[in-house]
Formats: structure tokens, C-alpha cells, sequence
């Protein structure tokens, strides 16, 4: 018995170095990566604005110039925000970020 499982643990490294493939001698190197600049990766942040008043904190944040959303923490109670989610100007209350889709769910089966 332990000559078969000898024999059958020796075949695996036979078969993986069989299965090697052979490197190609026109290899060529890879370009280098693009160089990272503080510019572009600042492009793709949303610019934060800030405006505090004595009984509310105002955070606007804009995209291209454009504000499509803004946060507005009360000095009592929970913060709520502003979102223009059609890109119009008209900005529409929510209470939190979740989007407010819910998925149907169905029993399938019951243990």
C-alpha cells in the first residue's frame, strides 16, 4: 500500500514539470507604467466646500465646477443631504446616501 501512494504521489511533479511550455526567445519588455501626477489624480476627486454657520455645517461638492450634492450637518440632530440626481439644478432631500432600491425577495425554500 504505501508503494502506491508512493508511485501515484511521484507521478504529480512528473506531470507538472511535463506540462511546462517552453519560453519564447522574442520576448520583449513591458512598457512602464504611466507616471503618477498630483494633477490627475486631483481631477478625480469632487471638490469639497465647506461653510460653517452658527447653528448648521454646510458641505458642498462639486464635480467639474457643477455642485451635485450637499451635506448639511444641524448643530442638533442627524445630518441630511441634498442630492441632484438628474443634473437639472433641483436638488431633492434624502436622509442618508442609500439609494432606497430594494431588491425583491422571494421564499424559495423553507427549512
Amino acid at each position: 500500500m504505501r508503494i502506491l501512494t508512493l508511485l501515484v504521489l511521484g507521478i504529480f511533479p512528473l506531470a507538472s514539470f511535463a506540462a511546462q511550455q517552453p519560453v519564447p526567445a522574442n520576448l520583449e519588455p513591458l512598457p512602464p507604467p504611466p507616471a503618477f501626477t498630483a494633477e490627475s489624480d486631483a481631477a478625480d476627486e469632487p471638490e469639497i466646500t465647506i461653510i460653517k454657520q452658527p447653528e448648521t455645517t454646510v458641505e458642498e461638492y462639486r464635480s467639474g465646477g457643477k455642485v451635485y450634492m450637499i451635506k448639511v450637518t444641524p448643530k442638533i440632530g442627524a445630518p441630511y443631504y441634498l442630492i441632484d440626481s438628474k443634473g437639472d439644478g433641483k436638488f431633492a432631500r434624502q436622509e442618508s446616501l442609500d439609494s432606497g432600491f430594494r431588491a425583491p425577495q422571494w421564499v424559495i425554500k423553507r427549512f
